[in-house]
């Protein structure tokens, strides 16, 4: 496998789970719970998500077969899927929409340990974390390249859970406009890549030469 398929599908996955995007979200998650508490909530959060990306990984495919859906199918989809995505971080709705998640998590006396939800499913393991693993496994058919694109999604809550464990150093480094200013220049990159996985998808199917 190519180095710059690796560095693509961490760009991407970086940018769809958008680890610097979760941080302040994470923060007023875990507002006021004990450091030793905060570092469990991030560990099941990121083992959670890992696990989940991991069966999509290498069971999201023979779903799609089941029902009758092909990857250059659910390539355009994925990608269309991305855009949305895209546009949604160029405008900051995305944001809004995660936060909005978080407060409801926060309100409901049921989730006191916001672990599973809303942190590692939808917020790291959402659909469009998913749709990308799915995507990026299913362009291999060898064992080592789907597991070297898994790797790579690994990687990313890696550095996700870091992240989480600074919370506070890098919540007072970037600030609010910090965090808009990156979320943005990704929202960016992202809507690139989308348009590829369509046109790839496109390509599959013969409409483009």
């Amino acid at each position: 496998m190519e180095t710059a398929a690796l560095v693509t599908a961490f760009v991407t996955l970086f940018v769809i789970i958008d680890p610097i995007g979760l941080l302040p979200i994470y923060i007023s998650l875990t507002q006021g719970i004990p450091a030793k508490q905060r570092r469990s909530i991030a560990i099941r959060a990121c083992v959670i998500s890992v696990v989940l990306l991991s069966l999509f990984a290498f069971m999201g495919e023979a779903v799609l077969g089941f029902v009758g859906i092909s990857m250059p199918a659910f390539r355009i989809a994925g990608g269309l899927l991305l855009f949305i995505t895209a546009f949604d971080m160029l405008f900051e709705r995305r944001t809004k929409r995660r936060e909005g998640q978080a407060e409801e998590a926060e309100e409901e006396p049921d989730h006191e340990d916001p672990s599973v939800f809303p942190l590692a499913m939808p917020l790291i393991a959402g659909p469009g974390a998913i749709t990308t693993v799915i995507l990026l496994v299913g362009q291999y058919y060898d064992t080592q390249s789907k597991l070297l694109m898994l790797g790579v999604a690994v990687f990313v809550v890696l550095i996700l859970f870091v992240l989480f464990l600074t919370a506070g150093f890098f919540e007072r480094a970037l600030g609010r406009t910090g965090i808009i200013v990156v979320t943005r220049l990704f929202g960016m990159l992202l809507a690139a890549l989308a348009v590829q996985f369509i046109l790839d998808g496109l390509r599959d199917v013969g409409m483009l030469g």
